[in-house]
């Protein structure tokens, strides 16, 4: 038996109970997920990811591979549908919370466990990031296994819940920590900090200081390694392209000034605030602190290093280009645990936690109900749910356009293709067309990706080749349209088409038809690979 909370009042729980209460919590809202994630079109990242599915690899330019490995999973079985796309991701979700409830019911008993699922499942951060197939979704799976796995391993000897073991057991939880890890940073980079600030930990706890002298975290790191060793060697025979672009994005040369940076560093804990919800925050930072207060076994301080390892990272990254706001969400998986693990002594804290949980919980309910129907006062232009809306009409635009010229051969039609400037453009169309033909991204104004590692335009077509490619719609002539007049005879503007989110219009795109390539291209705003 053990002692919890409810509404103020101590009161004795079945810790079997708590548990079956902690596993129906991650069953409940993985199934309610998978309900979202196929009820939501796909978002322009979302289908960025599922072109990458269609041609495997060890890497890409953006991320390493695994959100690929887990669309191409999903499609496999559901076939190319919303929830074909996000089914692992989803269920990687439910892995998470299931991590970090069984880390903190190893550090704190049954309770914590189900505090620690109660708490990813309210944050609003789990909420907008649960549904959607990004690299998040993996990386925070493996990340939570990582860190469980390393809990077992060092909470071993005498005094541990299980009691002794061999030294062969602590080896085996090595060894998944180290597969963990490396799938973890098989799906995105940042995961590094998380054994970085492992091994900080162990530096600075006497008791775990010993673990240097065993074999387990070595074996962990042989692991790893091997995981990792096709990504590095991918990225190898890339000009470290991946890295590149990860160094450049997060870490490029200082903008703004110190009032710039000062301005960046407000809106990433502004930010972090806002996705957890104000209390959880405190809490979280509550159970940072206590983190760090000497304990024998030296767990909390482990996941505490690792909160604070990453953190400082962002914080630092910060001062030279702005973070994204899920890009420190590696860091609130150990921080999770620390929440559960030490809870609110006093029934004041309590009833703040609890209100905490109840307000988290809202402002996630308000997050899922205005991805299924609007109810926030965003202008649609300005509401990043609605960039998922509309491309099948405009899918139905560019096949009508594709059949038209393809049907009268009197046009004198050589190679045929469709394009975009922007990889988001070029993977919902490539997405929602008939037949999913390969779409190219032209990149002549924005930033290099993926779409510039597999064959191009220039690399596919011949002279005399056609071009029908969706643009956003301007007034007067596309700059797009003018860089590419040199490039073609004829350029014929088409059919026009706007998207819409329950009848609200969010953006306008043209179409364009361009024929008779010359054989000649435009240069690049930034040409790959590009200088910073």
């Amino acid at each position: 038996m053990a002692r919890g909370v409810r509404g103020g009042e101590l009161y004795l729980v079945n810790t079997s109970r708590a548990w079956r209460q902690t596993l129906a919590i991650i069953a409940a809202t993985t199934a309610f997920r998978l309900v979202i994630g196929a009820l939501v079109p796909l978002f322009p990242d979302e289908t960025y990811y599922w072109d990458w599915s269609r041609t495997l690899a060890a890497g890409y330019f953006d991320h390493p591979p695994m959100i690929a490995l887990f669309v191409r999973a999903g499609t496999a079985l559901l076939g190319a549908t919303p929830l074909g796309v996000r089914l692992f991701p989803i269920l990687a979700s439910g892995a998470t919370a299931l991590a970090i409830a069984l880390t903190a019911r190893r550090i704190e008993g049954d309770e914590a466990g189900r505090l620690a699922a109660l708490v990813f499942t309210c944050v609003p951060i789990a909420a907008a990031g649960s549904v959607l197939a990004t690299p998040d979704a993996p990386m925070l799976c493996f990340i939570a296994w990582t860190l469980y796995a390393t809990i077992r391993a060092l909470d071993t000897g005498p005094d541990a819940p299980d009691g002794a073991r061999p030294p062969s057991h602590a080896l085996r939880w090595w060894a998944l920590a180290g597969l963990c890890i490396g799938l973890a940073m098989a799906s995105k980079f940042t995961s590094v900090f998380v054994p970085a600030g492992i091994a900080l930990a162990c530096l600075l706890h006497p008791r775990l200081q010993n673990r240097f002298g065993e074999p387990g975290p070595y074996l962990a790191v042989v692991i790893a390694s091997c995981v990792l060793a096709p990504v590095l060697y991918w990225n190898g025979t890339h000009d470290w392209v991946s890295f590149q672009f990860q160094l450049g994005h997060g870490l490029g040369a200082p903008k703004g000034g110190a009032l710039g940076a000062l301005n960046r560093e407000l809106e990433l804990i502004g930010g972090q605030i806002g996705l957890l919800s104000p209390i959880i925050f405190f809490f979280v930072a509550r159970g940072i602190r206590r983190a760090f207060d000497p304990t024998p076994s030296g767990l909390r301080l482990v996941l505490g290093t690792v909160v604070v390892t990453c953190i400082a990272f962002f914080l630092y990254s910060a001062t030279r280009r702005s973070v994204e706001a899920n890009w420190p969400v590696i860091a609130w998986i150990p921080a999770m645990v620390l929440v559960a693990t030490e809870p609110p002594e006093t029934r004041r804290g309590v009833r703040w936690l609890n209100g905490g949980l109840v307000f988290g919980a809202l402002l996630s309910a308000v997050i899922y109900i205005h991805v299924l129907t609007p109810i926030l006062p965003l202008k649609p232009e300005r509401d990043q749910v609605a960039k998922a809306f509309g491309w099948e009409r405009v899918a139905q635009a560019v096949d009508r356009t594709r059949d038209f010229y393809l049907q009268r051969p009197s046009f004198g039609l050589g190679d045929f293709f469709i394009g975009a400037e922007r990889y988001q453009d070029a993977s919902e169309l490539a997405y929602h067309l008939q037949g999913h033909p390969r779409v190219f991204s032209l990149n002549l104004q924005g930033r290099p990706n993926q779409y510039d590692l597999w064959k191009t335009f220039t690399d596919s077509a011949h002279v005399g080749a056609s071009l029908l490619l969706v643009l956003d719609d301007e007034l007067g002539e596309p700059k797009i349209i003018k860089k590419l007049s040199c490039c073609f005879a004829r350029s014929d503007m088409k059919e026009g088409v706007a998207l819409l989110r329950d009848g609200a219009l969010v953006s306008r795109k043209r179409l364009w038809f361009l024929g008779q390539w010359n054989g000649d291209w435009p240069p690049r705003a930034q040409p790959f690979p590009w200088t910073d």
